[in-house]
């Protein structure tokens, strides 16, 4: 029978595309008409599939006759000028495509979250699935559309017995990041020397394909109903800009700017954005909401339960560098 994955093009889902390619599985990708196909284009075994998270018939269509599916696809920006798009795709779609699943006989849904749906811990120490959070302290739409996509998901495995396992992966970074993602832009903009300076916040950085691997983990060893973080290492950003810099020659960042004195420069980033009705603001106001927290989590239950591991950050930032030097990003 069949898998499907939902977010084949973008940077998770082309990961966990190929992980699944590596174990032989005859694959069925749900992508949107013209969307990109370089991330399956030379792979065995994969049936596209026409369609979006909009189109319930589409969706419906998709999932028939998959005895698998691994929902990734999800719109992850942290600035757009339309939210509602957002919040159908996230919400209204995830719900949308795992009650056509469920309908379709599915045997086995995993759900790709988010670490962003999670709390952060008052004593300074990293994350894990229990730390209590709520929509309120959700920054941004990005957010908050993922906060209530799992929220809709945990539902239905409580109402409904449904039996899809969530994982919920920190920053990834690695190869084949083509768009890039707003992680990937950072890796970018400094390997550039385009970063001379940071703020004083922290993320937890892990492998893209690690998080691919705690996927396919989850699938087989995870319990319906529960959520595993599927991160790496927790490093400041100054951290993560000093092993850049050491990957690429550029000169380390030198200077920490206050926080709160950048938001004159993000309100017009986004303005200037606006008025030219395309693009991405260097720099956002929830970018800086969100940097007043180290974002750091624990992945201890995936790996005790899951036998998930994971490989250090500036592996996971050297193959990243490699990717776009070797395809011209840079």
């Amino acid at each position: 029978m069949k898998v499907l994955i939902t977010g084949a093009s973008g940077f998770v889902g082309g990961a966990v595309l190929r992980r699944l390619a590596l174990e032989g599985l005859d694959l069925r990708v749900l992508a949107r008409a013209g969307a990109d196909d370089a991330n399956w284009r030379e792979l065995p075994n994969v049936e596209r599939v026409e369609g979006d998270l909009g189109d319930g018939k589409s969706l419906r269509r998709a999932v028939q006759g998959c005895r698998w599916v691994f929902h990734v696809a999800a719109d992850y920006r942290f600035w757009v000028p339309d939210p509602e798009s957002m919040y159908r795709a996230n919400v209204q779609g995830t719900e949308t495509l795992l009650r056509a699943a469920l309908d379709a006989g599915v045997e086995r849904i995993v759900y790709t979250s988010s670490v962003a749906v999670l709390g952060f811990r008052a004593d300074g120490q990293p994350a894990d699935e229990d730390t209590p959070s709520s929509l309120e302290q959700m920054i941004g739409h990005y957010k908050r559309s993922k906060f209530l996509a799992e929220e809709r998901v945990r539902a239905l495995c409580r109402e409904e017995h449904a039996p899809i396992v969530i994982v919920n992966p920190s920053a990834p970074i690695g190869p084949a990041d083509r768009k890039p993602t707003p992680t990937g832009r950072m890796v970018l903009e400094a390997a550039a020397g385009r970063v001379p300076a940071y703020v004083d916040t922290g993320l937890n950085v892990v492998h893209v394909d690690d998080v691919a691997m705690g996927h396919w983990l989850a699938l087989h060893q995870g319990q319906p109903g529960e959520r595993y973080i599927l991160g790496g290492d927790n490093l400041s950003l100054r951290a993560i800009l000093t092993r850049i810099s050491g990957l690429t020659g550029r000169p380390s960042p030198r200077w920490r700017l206050p926080r709160r004195g950048l938001y004159p420069i993000a309100w017009a980033a986004e303005a200037w954005t606006r008025w030219r009705g395309r693009g991405t603001p260097l720099l956002t106001v929830d970018e800086l909401r969100m940097a007043a927290h180290h974002m750091y989590y624990s992945s201890s239950k995936a790996e005790r339960e899951l036998g998930y591991v994971h490989r250090p950050a500036e592996e996971a930032l050297r193959d990243a560098l490699a990717w776009f030097a070797q395809h011209q990003y840079l």
